[in-house]
């Protein structure tokens, strides 16, 4: 018998307002409204919402939460103040990535906010290695809601909506205060190149609040648009995001998958040993940006060829509805991956020319 599909505390709202819903990592979530481009460039240039509570959270608490952390995480959180976030990973001990996540620093103990498809796996993993510490763990993703407001008129906007002065918070940080005698977290990051906020409410007032965000479906937000996961996956795609389960994965370490500003070597953690050998031994393979002639997309796995041989595959791939191209990112030997190197992309019927490029393909621009 399948497992029944979970719902975040918008699915209703989602309904109501012509999504199409998806399964997605045990949820049921909305991969779009209008369509992926059209989200997608509101995205870059106006303001959108997108539901984000699939994600897991975790609070992490007790007299040892910060030393078990820093056992468990690849950056260092050593004195980290409270209301600072951290972007780091979680690895196996050979250096394997189990999970990217996003740590945070409470007056109280520490948060995490890990990948939907690896909720289970990153509590399990948790769970094994605090025994024997005087840390606990509370699983808060069924009791609060996920939401992301993304975009260069964002920062504008969320005041307002929440009634609180946002402007002083500086990437990566965040805020809790009280609205609607409810707790709130107001975090200053996102998943798509642009700026904004995310925020973290109560399940049970998550549709309370959803008007003052969006509007009604009969008198809509003048400014502020739902998005789906689809328009989601292109945006940190433009904006050279690695995504779990594709750039990375168990079988990658940090380091080769490009991700060495998260990582400290110089403390333990678990997974240390692997990656101080890999960063010793030199990255045999390194994670690229590929630009593709024409208009056809390079999807995940497809194999990447130099002089007609295949030396590796694509990660993630669309065509760019900011830039109007073809865009990749692939992982490739090392000597194939300078600047400039033209290789080929296998579509199967057709080999198609690909120059690497820098990443990310996109940076919002910087304000006058």
């Amino acid at each position: 018998m399948a497992e029944e599909l979970l719902k975040t505390a918008l699915y209703d709202a989602h309904v109501e307002r012509g999504a199409k819903m998806v399964p997605f990592a045990g949820w049921l979530m909305p991969v779009s409204y209008t369509g992926i481009q059209e989200e997608h460039i509101y995205t870059r240039t106006a303001c959108s919402l997108f539901d984000v509570s699939h994600m897991g959270r975790i609070r992490v608490t007790g007299n040892d939460a910060e030393s078990f952390l820093e056992r468990i995480c690849t950056r260092n959180l050593k004195d980290a103040e409270a209301g600072r976030c951290y972007y780091t990973h979680i690895c196996k001990e050979d250096g394997g990535i189990l999970d990217d996540v996003i740590v945070s620093r409470f007056e109280d103990g520490w948060g995490i906010v890990c990948n939907a498809s690896n909720r289970d796996k990153i509590v399990g993993w948790l769970e094994k290695h605090r025994a024997g510490t005087d840390v606990e763990l509370k699983d808060a993703t069924l009791m609060t809601a996920m939401i992301a407001l993304q975009g260069p008129q964002t920062r504008e906007l969320a005041g307002e909506i929440v009634e609180t002065d946002l402007t002083d918070i500086k990437r990566y940080r965040f805020k809790v205060f009280s609205l609607m005698m409810m707790q709130v977290e107001v975090y200053r990051s996102g998943y798509t190149g642009e700026d904004g906020y995310e925020v973290v409410v109560p399940a049970g007032i998550a549709r309370a609040f959803l008007p003052k965000l969006l509007g009604t479906i009969e008198e809509p937000h003048p400014v502020i648009k739902p998005a789906g996961l689809g328009a989601r996956d292109t945006l940190r795609l433009e904006a050279g995001m690695p995504l779990y389960g594709q750039e990375l994965h168990e079988n990658v370490d940090s380091i080769t998958a490009g991700q060495a500003w998260c990582v400290h070597l110089e403390k333990d953690f678990i997974g240390a040993e692997a990656m101080r050998q890999v960063k010793e031994q030199g990255v045999p393979t390194r994670l690229v940006g590929l630009e593709l002639e024409g208009r056809r997309i390079a999807r995940q796995h497809y194999k990447v060829l130099a002089d007609g041989k295949e030396i590796g595959e694509v990660t993630s791939g669309t065509l760019s509805p900011t830039l109007g191209k073809s865009i990749a990112m692939a992982f490739v030997p090392a000597e194939h991956s300078e600047e400039g190197t033209v290789l080929e992309v296998n579509l199967g019927r057709q080999r198609i020319a690909a120059k690497v490029v820098p990443l990310p393909f996109y940076k919002r621009p910087k304000k006058k």
